[in-house]
């Protein structure tokens, strides 16, 4: 019928916009992990700087001692004082953060933009992802990665919407009326 043809392209334009809107939501949102790894990795430095100068300060009491690092953490822990073999179980567990968070930053640092995601996920941190959660401001990244990124991110949203969306509508709107109902002409 000639009445419908506003609403049809009505519809077909609010369709059209649902969909460019959705498309530029999902590349500004995915164009932020590169950029979120990014601030997570300098935060991931800054805490393996602190975690290397604090175990550089026990290296250089037990160097003074005249004992390696390992044999002054065991001559702590197996000392009497609660105080003192409670700090040698601190300087070992600091000893091992150190390695974990070297391990996770030489990672990062060396992954490819398609391994980076999943490193991240490997390596994660609580604390560290929080502390940069609380400081993150979105930005543009302007660089290839970013933009495979977005691309990608256009792509989730077009299969979200596509195959979450429009095509069980379209299924549902294309159903056999219920018996007894009218149905009008296309």
């Amino acid at each position: 019928m000639r009445w419908t043809r506003p609403l049809t392209a009505l519809t077909a334009g609010l369709e059209r916009f649902f969909d460019r809107a959705l498309c530029v939501a999902g590349a500004a949102a995915c164009a932020q992990l590169p950029e979120f790894m990014q601030h997570y990795l300098q935060r991931l430095g800054g805490h393996l700087d602190e975690a290397r100068r604090q175990l550089a300060i026990f290296s250089r009491t037990a160097q003074e001692a005249g004992l390696t690092l390992q044999q002054y953490v065991e001559r702590l822990s197996g000392n009497a004082d609660h105080v003192a073999a409670r700090t040698g179980s601190i300087v070992h567990d600091l000893a091992g953060r150190v390695d974990e968070l070297a391990a996770a930053e030489a990672a990062l640092r060396g992954a490819s933009a398609w391994s980076r995601p999943i490193l991240f996920l490997r390596y994660f941190d609580r604390e560290i992802a929080d502390g940069t959660w609380t400081v993150f401001r979105p930005a543009l990244p302007m660089t290839l990665e970013g933009l495979l990124y977005a691309l990608g991110g256009v792509g989730l949203m077009l299969a979200f919407y596509h195959g979450g969306i429009k095509w069980p509508l379209q299924r549902l709107c294309r159903a056999k009326p219920m018996k007894g109902a009218t149905r009008f002409p296309s």
